[in-house]
């Protein structure tokens, strides 16, 4: 299961930080990532990190300004958010998978979701 925190509004240039709390077979995880969809697109990829070896992947629009992070001992990820943008506004999903696929900057790519949490950057 895994759980979204961390959402909320912001004003533009300032930052936020997401946390996902994963339980059950963490130890079987492979890989785990934040995705985003606002309103009318599709959901996007945003970051993924190899949950045992710590290797880390970003979408083109969120390199630079954004770092994904996981707490191994507490089952946590994290994504900290810096220069947020008003295009940054979307629900945010947390998302798992068990084994190495080449679909891992689609959902595809992927098993198991969060609910999502909210993001709103205003201008």
């Amino acid at each position: 299961q895994l759980v979204e925190s961390g959402g909320g509004l912001v004003q533009a240039g300032g930052s936020l930080r997401l946390s996902c709390s994963a339980s059950g077979f963490t130890s079987d995880y492979y890989g785990i990532g934040w995705f985003r969809q606002a309103p009318g697109k599709e959901r996007e990829f945003v970051a993924t990190v190899d949950w045992n070896s710590d290797t880390t992947y970003y979408g083109d629009s969120v390199k630079g300004r954004f770092t994904i992070s996981r707490d191994y001992s507490k089952a946590i990820m994290y994504l900290q958010m810096n220069s947020l943008k008003p295009e940054d506004t979307a629900v945010y999903y947390c998302a798992a998978v068990s084994y190495y696929n080449i679909y891992f900057e689609t959902p595809r790519g992927y098993e198991s979701w969060g609910q999502g949490t909210q993001v709103t950057v205003s201008s």
